[in-house]
């Protein structure tokens, strides 16, 4: 088998992965409809991943991944002001969600029927969490002491911004009937809560 063969039959076996796990979760995933919506042998599958277990693992790895180049390329370039920056996170982080909108329900739908993989995900992320936290939160203090905005926790600032942006794609289907109109255009509704989103934020740490 080639290289470049091995490189795609990989790809699409996490790829059809990914929509098993996220849309049945880990329970109710099969391999070998993994297998078939990737098109290849469940034998292939196994030879690649070995395990069901490992297989997720994969997919847990490469979602992490995803979160972390897309809130450090937002959050981390020291090149931008703090509040563009801040916005920019706030945007690209709700972007990613509406791109990946099972995304929510799976991490938490996990969690709780599965306590034992809250150490898988807090391995993943804790290290990268922790350093985001402590470079933000300098630069939060140094314009805070020159009275450019509130000061804050950013444990508090990102807590909230990720409550903000995840409750909508955790509870849409709930809501929707409830909400009349204002749900009707998906696109324009989700559009509009970004805006939202980042117009409370910004209200919360900038000094009026």
């Amino acid at each position: 088998m080639s290289e470049q063969n091995k490189i795609s039959n990989e790809q699409l076996i996490l790829e059809a992965a990914e929509l098993e796990f996220f849309t049945k979760g880990y329970e109710g995933a099969r391999t070998t409809s993994i297998a078939r919506k990737a098109g290849v042998t469940h034998a292939m599958l196994y030879y690649y991943y070995r395990t069901k277990e490992k297989l997720f693992e994969c997919i847990i790895e490469k979602t992490i991944n995803t979160v972390k180049q897309t809130m450090l390329a937002a959050m981390g370039d020291p090149d931008m002001p703090l509040i563009e920056r801040l916005k920019d996170g706030i945007g690209s982080h709700f972007d990613l969600l509406v791109t990946n909108p099972l995304l929510p329900r799976f991490f938490l739908n996990e969690i709780i029927s599965r306590p034992e993989r809250y150490n898988l995900l807090y391995e993943r992320v804790t290290g990268f969490a922790q350093e985001l936290f402590a470079n933000l939160q300098r630069e939060i203090d140094v314009a805070a002491e020159r009275g450019e905005i509130e000061k804050i926790d950013v444990r508090t600032l990102l807590l909230s911004i990720m409550s903000l942006n995840i409750f909508p794609f955790i509870a849409y289907q709930f809501v929707e009937p409830v909400m009349g109109n204002l749900m009707a255009d998906r696109d324009k509704f989700l559009a509009g809560r970004k805006a939202e989103n980042i117009e409370i934020i910004m209200k919360r740490i900038i000094k009026q």
